[in-house]
């Protein structure tokens, strides 16, 4: 974590800490992801600079309103917001999300939030799908308990060596959007690969064609 965003965190305590998951859960971008502000605000209470209860209700809090209110406005302004930006949600995520949520339970909701990257498409596909507050809502709250107070109490207990976590979650991340990369590259090549072939077989089809038409009017 950059020494600046560290001393923002520091100087603003809880409303930093609120302000930095809100947003990211709401889909605006953070410098850093949610779970190293949620390790290091682990970690500045166990140094006492923070205390732990109070830090698990704020970032509880920011990640069910975030979520909620990511989910609510799909909820009612959903298809409106689609047609206006077609581009704002990856369509292979959010039909990847659609058919995990579409069977309107809470477990499917509450797995689909702790998968990383696909955390706030969750949300989204919910409320698209109009799936009923009294499901959403309970699920994202159990969600925003052991997602984000788990990354706290994490920080928490480990204390200084939180450092080295960060650098192990980084590297994770690094190895995932790689894995990530080489599967859409692998798809995309047997696609080409593919398109390619029915080219080659309908050209010379056509080209076999042409032939005998021509021995036939020989």
């Amino acid at each position: 974590m950059s020494p600046t965003l560290s001393a923002y965190i520091i100087t603003y305590g809880y409303i930093a800490i609120f302000s930095l998951v809100f947003l990211q859960e709401i889909g605006v971008p953070n410098p850093i992801p949610n779970e190293v502000v949620l390790l290091f605000s682990g970690y500045l209470s166990s140094i006492g600079q923070l205390d732990c209860i109070t830090v698990l209700i704020t970032v509880i809090a920011a990640d069910a309103l975030g979520s909620s209110l990511l989910y609510m406005t799909f909820y009612y302004c959903g298809q409106r917001v689609l047609q206006k930006w077609p581009h704002v949600i990856p369509t292979s995520k959010l039909a990847y999300l659609t058919a995990r949520v579409s069977h309107k339970d809470r477990w499917s909701i509450y797995v689909g939030r702790h998968i990383p990257f696909l955390r706030g498409y969750t949300a989204v596909a919910a409320g698209l799908l109009k799936i009923p507050p009294r499901i959403f809502l309970p699920a994202v709250l159990l969600s925003a308990l052991t997602w984000s107070g788990g990354y706290v109490i994490v920080g928490k207990l480990l204390g200084h060596e939180y450092v080295d976590m960060i650098s192990k979650l980084e590297i994770g991340k690094a190895i995932l959007v790689v894995l990530i990369l080489l599967c859409i590259i692998s798809f995309l090549w047997s696609r080409m690969h593919h398109w390619f072939k029915h080219k080659k077989t309908h050209a010379s089809g056509w080209l076999s064609a042409r032939d005998d038409r021509r021995n036939n009017q020989e």
